[in-house]
Formats: C-alpha cells, sequence, structure tokens
C-alpha cells in the first residue's frame, strides 16, 4: 500500500503514446510512488521492445476516482486488496489470462483465492506487508506497543500521521477496539472524535515525505507501512518499527488489468515479468515491501530476507484486511474533511 513519491516523476517515460495514436507497442502502467525499482522497467522495455508509460497516485481512492471517470486509460494498475474488490464488484476489471502469466506459479499459495479475488481471475500479487509505528528509540524511552500511544500528550507535536482517510480512521478504530471496516456510524463517530482529539500532537499530516522526515529525526514516531518502515530503519538505526496488540491491517497490493486496456497482451506480458523472481526480488530489496514469492525473498540479502518487520509471522499478529468500502466511501472522506478543518 502503500508510498507516494515525487521521487518516481523523474523516472516517469514520455507520455507521447497519451495521444489517440495507436498504442499497440505501449503498456500504460498506473502505480504508487515510490513503489518500482525504475531499473525494472527499463529492462522490460529492452527484453520485449514494449514501451512503458508510467504515472504513479498517492492513494487507492485517488487512482479510483481517475479512473473509474473513464478519462483515463492505463493497462496494469497496481491497488489495494479492498480496492480491488470494490472494482471487481463495479466490473471496472477484466479476467486476467493466467495461462499467460508464466511465472504465477511462482506466487506463494498464502497470496492466492484471498478473499478480494477468491477465484484468482482479476489481481496477480505484487507486494504485502502490515501498517503499524516506527518510533525513534533516542527519543522515546519507553516500550510503544499500542495504537493509543499515538494519543500520549507527553509527544505533543512529534507525531506523524499518515495524510490517508482509511488507514487514519482504521488506527482510531482499533485504538477503541473496533474492526477496521465497521460501517456502525456510532463507532466511526467516535473514530472521528478520537482523530480530533488526537489533532493537537500531530505535528504534520504527512506523504511519503515523512519517511526521509522520520529518518532526520523530526519526530518521535509515525505511522507507518513496514516496508518504508524497513527503508527508514536501514537509513537511521535508531528508529523501530512495531504492530501495535490492538491489531492492524494486513495488505496485498496486486497488479490488474483495467476493462478498458487498450493493450491487454502488453498488461500480461509485464505482469508476467514483474513476477520473475529475479525482477521481483529487484522490486523488493529497492522498495523495501515484502514479496509475495518465496523464490523471490530468497535472492534478497540476508538482512532483508530475514526481516521481522518485513516479514513478520503472521499467525501471531491480531490481522484484519480491508473490505470494499463501497457506500461508505463518502463517509470516509466527510470524516477526514471535518478531522482535517478542525483546529488544534
Amino acid at each position: 500500500m502503500k508510498k507516494c513519491s515525487i521521487l518516481l516523476l523523474g523516472v516517469m517515460f514520455s507520455l507521447a503514446g497519451c495521444s489517440g495514436e495507436a498504442n499497440n507497442n505501449v503498456v500504460k502502467v498506473y502505480n504508487w510512488g515510490d513503489y518500482i525499482d525504475e531499473s525494472t522497467n527499463r529492462m522490460f522495455e529492452e527484453e520485449t521492445g514494449i514501451k512503458v508509460i508510467y504515472e504513479v497516485f498517492p492513494t487507492n481512492e485517488e487512482m479510483y476516482a481517475k479512473v473509474s471517470n473513464g478519462n483515463a486509460t492505463y493497462d496494469v494498475l497496481i491497488p489495494s486488496d479492498y480496492m480491488i474488490e470494490k472494482m471487481i464488484n463495479e466490473e471496472l476489471l477484466t479476467k486476467i489470462d493466467m495461462t499467460k502469466i508464466q511465472n504465477y506459479q511462482e506466487i506463494d499459495d498464502d497470496f492466492k483465492n484471498l478473499p478480494y479475488d477468491i477465484n484468482n481471475e482479476y489481481s496477480v500479487p505484487y507486494t504485502w506487508g502490515t501498517m503499524g509505528i516506527v518510533y525513534n528509540t533516542s527519543m522515546i524511552d519507553e516500550e510503544i506497543d499500542e495504537w493509543a500511544d499515538m494519543w500520549n500528550p507527553k509527544y505533543e507535536n512529534q507525531i506523524f500521521m499518515y495524510d490517508s482517510e482509511r488507514d487514519a480512521i482504521m488506527v482510531a478504530l482499533k485504538k477503541l477496539g473496533y474492526s477496521m471496516n465497521t460501517k456502525d456510524p456510532s463507532q466511526l463517530e467516535q473514530a472521528k472524535q478520537e482523530l480530533i482529539a488526537q489533532k493537537p500532537l500531530v505535528l504534520a499530516y504527512v506523504g511519503d515525505e515523512g519517511k526521509g522526515k522520520m529518518e532526520n529525526g523530526e519526530a518521535a514516531m509515525m505511522l507507518a507501512w513496514a516496508g518504508d518502515a524497513e527503508l527508514m530503519i536501514g537509513n537511521n538505526p535508531d528508529l523501530k518499527y512495531v504492530i501495535p496488540k490492538e491489531g492492524t491491517n494486513y495488505f496485498v497490493d496486486a497488479m490488474v488489468i483495467p476493462k478498458n486496456s487498450e493493450n491487454y497482451d502488453n498488461a500480461l506480458k509485464y505482469i508476467d515479468f514483474m513476477c520473475r523472481p529475479d525482477i521481483a526480488a529487484l522490486n523488493m530489496e529497492y522498495i523495501g515491501y515484502s514479496t509475495p514469492s518465496s523464490a523471490a525473498r530468497e535472492l534478497l540479502p540476508d538482512e532483508m530476507k530475514n526481516s521481522e518487520v518485513a516479514y513478520p509471522d503472521l499467525d501471531l499478529i491480531n490481522k484484519e484486511m480491508f473490505t470494499d468500502p463501497s457506500s461508505m466511501l463518502e463517509t470516509y472522506s466527510r470524516i477526514w474533511t471535518e478531522v482535517k478543518a478542525a483546529s488544534k
């Protein structure tokens, strides 16, 4: 999931193919920012002769808004589990011919037949991970192990929260002991009030820039995806990642093909390429997230493939996966707007 960054704008390929001309030798990819090793796209172009037109999005919701209105066409999207489920339900995706994805066999069984695509018809896993708290042990001398720690007045103006409505609401709901998929108006209102109460403690609501800020010691703690935490810890050993005991979001981001794709066969080739163990390992080493392929994991440096941050024992985690928000999108948006508008 996670993961926007302006860094990738520098590796976006020419958008000349986005004109009305025939695009039978391109593949248009829409992915999270800072969520790929840029060399893999170049390697794909060199091996196949297919040009990659690459764009990035900051949140699932922004990606959905752009794709669902029909004003933009892509061949490969990389959304998260709950958004894939929503797009399947709304018939925005086309089935993937798995016979053309030879490297699908490299995906571990633990990441197949998941609730958002129970029959493995519409998606191919790209990464997985958890969400938790990254904190600076040189600034915090106590154990951080629950979401309530992000409400501790001791850390006023020392907390970074992601500027992401669903993730922020998830944290508040988990703090309260509720399901992160609740549709109960009372529980959601309580979550909103929790986030408003937290606001005076929040130094900033951040995007991908928060990683560098945490590495530089600009805050004591930050809401973070495990993959980002892995990279931050690598750059600052004072940082530590913890999955709060109340439970958290366990996510899978996967490659899908939108129904209005203009280059279906090229999309299949791209997805297959990204599943190849050497390519997947190259990607994961760069982005820090967890690969759904054991073969790719074995190709990673020892400190990465044995990392408890990237590869925790899922049986020991109180975990939950987001489900299709459907009618709740407006509610989430309203809650987040009201939180952001509240005075400190």
